[in-house]
């Protein structure tokens, strides 16, 4: 063999090894950081997930309202329809009641829910609807029922918002949370006292109110023309 020759087998490996850019152990140590940052990614996503899908149900409603109700510094919600708008103002003594008003009005709820029962003379009643996306969000918001807090000393008088019970399984009058109802009688609807829950009133805008309880209804206290709530907004 010539030298030549010799120094051409000496040299082709090492040319080789130049040309790969880098070492088996290099590409096996590049998989597993590239992997362990897949691992990583995916536990955020499920943390993420877990969040996003958290419903309160019957067993911690109270203890979510107990603490979502410590750091609430907001107590006023405006609502408004086609009719108008008006302001409500939530009672502090009456922390669940309140805290899920707020909530619910966080989350949207009832946004595009209806005034669904006119009973002229004496109430009005929001926050449901006969339309699927209502049914929808309440299925992601969760099943729950509030208890009554009815010796706080508030009671059923012109423009005060109150919460009716559940007709569904509920022999201890335990409150429907997704639904309101606001007094129209002068100067109070006093014989609900005991039964239901006020957990506040309003400040603004009872004429609005007053036109909602004077359109024309139909079968079931229905309004004979959908009064949606257009929105429902805190005023901070």
């Amino acid at each position: 063999m010539t030298i030549r020759n010799s120094f051409i087998l000496t040299i082709l490996p090492l040319i080789f090894l130049a040309s790969c850019g880098e070492s088996p152990k290099e590409k096996q140590k590049s998989i597993v950081q590239t992997e362990a940052k897949k691992d990583s990614v995916q536990i955020d996503s499920t943390e993420i997930k877990k969040e996003k899908e958290f419903v309160l149900t019957e067993e911690n409603a109270i203890d979510f309202f107990f603490e979502y109700q410590k750091d609430l510094k907001v107590d006023k919600v405006k609502i408004t329809t086609r009719l108008g708008s008006f302001t409500i103002q939530l009672f502090d003594n009456v922390p669940y009641h309140k805290a899920n008003f707020i909530y619910l009005t966080r989350k949207g709820y009832f946004k595009d829910t209806q005034f669904h029962r006119i009973v002229k003379n004496f109430i009005i009643q929001g926050g449901n609807s006969d339309d699927v996306k209502t049914g929808r969000k309440r299925s992601e918001i969760g099943r729950y029922l509030l208890p009554p807090d009815t010796r706080k000393g508030h009671k059923h008088h012109r423009g005060v918002i109150s919460m009716p019970s559940s007709e569904i399984n509920n022999p201890h009058m335990l409150a429907s949370p997704f639904e309101f109802f606001i007094v129209v009688t002068k100067p109070g609807s006093y014989h609900l006292d005991g039964d239901f829950t006020p957990f506040g009133k309003v400040i603004e805008g009872m004429d609005v109110v007053d036109k909602i309880n004077s359109v024309e209804i139909g079968e079931g206290d229905w309004p004979s023309q959908n009064i949606y709530i257009q929105n429902a907004e805190i005023i901070e």
